[in-house]
């Protein structure tokens, strides 16, 4: 039998090692041409350099902080709904994000990112709300009803938003936010993304609060756990990380859906063990995600939310059809 405890341990390690390579090759892709020869070149170094600071490590940073902090609000979000199939883009929270982004556009244009990105939050975390408000409408055996719940709720904020940015002659900035690009991350223009960042480690620190909450509100307080404190607590994560990532680079579906459910086959649902191979694993993702969208048709790029919609909708149709032979 293999050391249960060694494993998460060993994981950590190998992902690890993996996210290294994976961000080393992330500086030397792209159209500008960095590699190390032109690092070294004092005819070209100036040239190199100048592309790999303003753009590559930047976009690197991105990637990473995007990919994990998304898949730690989706393993959140699963906990708190007590739903495998539940993540931020199947709950009409990055919808809701996108709406509250719309509305300080058309509302004040001028105001800051930061108060932007804290408005979308907000409706973020009033989406979320209603989702799980909607829940207790939803009969328990019928599990596979969640998602499709979040869905519709987010199909209709969606179609709100999209309707208003027509009206108001605002669909080209509706069709940055629902596709993830990191093609216009420079130096200057992610920084906020290191909020998502912080949260994900609050996250880690939470760990066993939320794990506990994940049980039901009877049980929680019987173990002696605020229970509604807790879930406040969840929720504000999911609504700010969806909100920060929403409004800096877009949205990138199904990634805190199928990270968690992967992660828990190989290792279980121990929280405090699991959420550092969670984050490593969906930053690796969306590395390669990008990376992948940057050489099929270079020298342009497919966005990352295009990538990983095709790859996240196959692993999510994978972890449906193995629930379901499983419930079986």
């Amino acid at each position: 039998m293999p050391d249960v405890e060694r494993l998460p341990s060993r994981h950590i390690g190998t992902g690890a090692l993996v996210l290294a390579l994976l961000a080393l090759a992330s500086l030397f892709v792209g159209v500008v041409d960095v590699n190390p020869a032109r690092l070294l070149d004092a005819a070209t170094r100036d040239e190199a350099l100048a592309a790999l600071v303003e753009t590559r490590i930047p976009r690197t940073l991105a990637l990473l902080l995007c990919g994990a902090s998304l898949a730690v609000a989706g393993v959140i979000m699963q906990i708190l709904a007590r739903n495998r199939f539940v993540e931020p883009s199947t709950a009409g929270t990055i919808e809701a994000a996108g709406l509250g982004m719309l509305v300080m556009l058309l509302l004040f244009p001028g105001a800051p990112v930061v108060v932007k990105s804290l408005v979308a939050a907000l409706f973020a975390l009033a989406g979320t709300g209603l989702f799980l408000r909607l829940l207790r409408h939803v009969p328990p055996h019928s599990p596979l009803l969640v998602p499709l719940t979040g869905i519709m709720l987010g199909a209709v904020l969606g179609s709100t938003t999209a309707w208003l940015a027509y009206r108001f002659d605002m669909m080209q900035a509706l069709g940055a936010w629902r596709n993830g690009d990191f093609s216009l991350v420079i130096a200057g223009r992610y920084e906020l993304l290191w909020g998502a960042g912080v949260l994900g480690g609050l996250a880690y620190f939470a760990a066993d609060r939320f794990t506990i909450a994940g049980l039901g509100e009877d049980m929680s307080r019987n173990l002696g756990l605020d229970h509604k404190s807790t879930v406040a607590l969840g929720l504000t994560i999911v609504a700010l990380v969806s909100a920060l990532v929403v409004s800096t680079v877009g949205s990138i579906p199904f990634l805190g859906l199928v990270v968690p459910n992967l992660v828990a086959r190989v290792l279980g649902d121990n929280l405090r063990q699991t959420l550092p191979v969670i984050a490593m694993t969906g930053a690796g993702l969306v590395l390669a995600c990008d990376i992948v969208g940057r050489i099929v048709v270079a020298p342009y790029e497919i966005p990352v939310g295009t990538v990983f919609g095709v790859v996240g909708s196959g692993l999510f149709l994978f972890l449906l059809l193995r629930w379901t032979s499983d419930a079986a």
